[in-house]
């Protein structure tokens, strides 16, 4: 894939999606961020092109070799809009906050989601002091966290708050801990899995262990362990896109409600999976403290654990 623009982009079809229809492809595209229905819509106005040529049709099957463009729409870019969605801040100063994300919330507005997100969210309840910091899509973001993992994140309210920590991200300054509900007993009491991680060769919306992927280095440690799921504590040294959910998958021990990396079904009751940011540490950019957060397990999590320590699953 190239990135030929703000919102170009350009896929040079290879052997592995070769015969795939093309809103599927799309659809498939992590980068794009589409669902079917909106890769469709992208093609019928004239916004995909193979090879240059238009109009492209939805169920046209590709070809090794072809030249996909995908034009996205530019105007919404701007056109953030403040909206009234409560949030969880555990910690505000001038300078920064703190929020305790639930699951279920887009961090920041993409292709699909320019609405309802934690970004939105915090234009309403922030004012203008954050637009355009660190970007126009994602005004105070330092770090994400996925869709449906729930917890905290520290979000920057001027420019020279957001430079610190994203460069306290980079250094590996900030201690990110959390709480995963995994399939399996472990073997090991604690241990740490060091395995590169990229994007799936063929799943395109899939990361993957790989060899030819950023490195990734993730610690965990046995909490509490219940016949087939284990409590973990998991703590990132690095910060690749899905990486516990893609570690703990490769070692055997898949998130449980993990739709992506997961597999089989469970009778826990669990809606997303069973993953969480409980604790965030680091140096505040302004004064220099050393602030730790610490947030509990979310009730649907809780009620998952209630049910393997009372033998009711």
């Amino acid at each position: 894939m190239t990135e030929k623009g703000s919102n170009l982009f350009e896929f040079t079809i290879d052997h592995e999606a070769a015969s795939a229809r093309l809103d599927v492809f799309l659809a498939a595209q992590e980068e794009l961020d589409l669902s079917r229905a909106q890769a469709q819509k992208l093609i019928q106005n004239g916004s995909v092109t193979i090879n240059g040529k238009e109009p492209a049709k939805a169920g046209q099957k590709l070809k090794e070799g072809d030249r996909v463009q995908v034009l996205l729409p530019e105007a919404r870019e701007y056109q953030l809009s403040p909206e009234t969605i409560p949030l969880s801040i555990v910690y505000e100063d001038k300078d920064l906050l703190v929020v305790d994300k639930p699951a279920g919330m887009v961090v920041h507005p993409a292709p699909g989601h320019y609405s309802g997100t934690l970004v939105n969210a915090l234009l309403h309840h922030c004012g203008e002091e954050l637009t355009g910091i660190g970007g126009v899509l994602r005004p105070g973001i330092v770090h994400r966290l996925d869709k449906d993992t729930s917890g905290l994140l520290v979000v920057a309210k001027t420019e020279q708050s957001h430079r610190h920590l994203v460069a306290q991200m980079k250094s590996r300054q900030v201690n990110r801990t959390y709480l995963a509900l995994v399939k399996g007993n472990l073997a090991v009491a604690s241990g740490v899995v060091d395995a590169p991680i990229g994007r799936h060769p063929v799943q395109r919306k899939r990361m993957a262990v790989i060899g030819s992927g950023k490195e990734a280095v993730t610690h965990f440690r046995v909490l509490e362990a219940f016949p087939g799921y284990t409590l973990l504590e998991v703590r990132l040294h690095t910060g690749r896109t899905h990486q516990i959910r893609v570690h703990l998958a490769h070692i055997g021990h898949p998130v449980v409600g993990d739709p992506v990396y997961g597999r089989g079904r469970d009778n826990l009751g669990l809606e997303r999976q069973a993953l969480h940011a409980a604790q965030l540490s680091f140096t505040h950019p302004a004064t220099g403290q050393g602030l730790t957060f610490v947030s509990p397990l979310p009730p649907d999590i809780r009620a998952a654990l209630t049910k393997l320590r009372t033998g009711s699953e």
